[in-house]
């Protein structure tokens, strides 16, 4: 990322995967410029690793790659996620447009393309992005996990391993929301609490405290992740 550009936290964040390093290079410069946080990946293997370690908010992802290509890696990815996905190709062969949209692919556009019509494709798809919500009948687990934290919901303790870790009470509250949506996308009105000071700023506030408790980069999180234009959520173990 261009450390001249200020790319704000709540900025959606785009994995683009492309083999092509030129076009890499050109499309992350691109997408940042015009508001965008992004990580790049040369192949299907690199992307799931990365993805391992982020929540993405979009894909922009080549067919053609060497190994797995980018239908088999969309395909893989439907089974457990329903991040919008645009796909790119060199190949304007119609059936291909029609596999890409039946793996699941939001959105398909053919090499060479103009960068402003992938720019305005990609923020398409990012609006009709709807959270998937929690069941509210769902049983809330006595405890959940994520990376090397800990948080018991009946004593409201967060530790890490089996260092018991000091949050504040409206730090307990966020968790405990958070946590029991099993990872889900949870609105800031969801976290606001109903005290004097509750408004949806001061739980920005609040959230960067205590990614300052759980997060090794609060910059760059990988447990409390943002959600652009709906909130939060929490990435907790499977």
């Amino acid at each position: 990322m261009d450390p001249r550009i200020d790319i704000p936290d709540h900025a959606p964040h785009v994995l683009v995967v492309d083999d092509d390093r030129r076009l890499r290079d050109l499309l992350t410069r691109f997408l940042i410029e015009n508001g965008y946080r992004v990580t790049a990946a040369a192949s299907a293997a690199e992307a799931r690793a990365k993805s391992g370690n982020f929540v993405f908010d979009a894909l922009v992802l080549d067919v053609m790659m060497p190994g797995e290509s980018g239908f088999d890696y969309a395909r893989s990815l439907r089974q457990t996620s329903q991040v919008p996905i645009l796909m790119l190709t060199a190949r304007a062969d119609a059936s291909d447009r029609v596999t890409g949209l039946e793996i699941g692919a939001d959105d398909y556009l053919p090499k060479p393309f103009e960068p402003r019509e992938l720019l305005l494709r990609l923020g398409n798809i990012l609006k009709r992005a709807v959270p998937v919500q929690s069941d509210e009948s769902a049983a809330v687990p006595e405890m959940i996990h994520f990376g090397p934290f800990s948080y018991r919901f009946d004593r409201g303790e967060l530790r890490r391993g089996d260092e018991l870790v000091r949050i504040t009470e409206r730090e307990r509250e966020i968790l405990t929301i958070l946590g029991s949506h099993a990872g889900d996308n949870v609105p800031r009105e969801a976290l606001a609490g109903n005290g004097f000071a509750a408004n949806e700023r001061t739980v920005d506030v609040q959230i960067n405290r205590l990614r300052r408790k759980i997060e090794t980069d609060p910059a760059n999180p990988i447990f409390l992740q943002t959600v652009r234009g709906i909130g939060y959520r929490l990435v907790i173990d499977r």
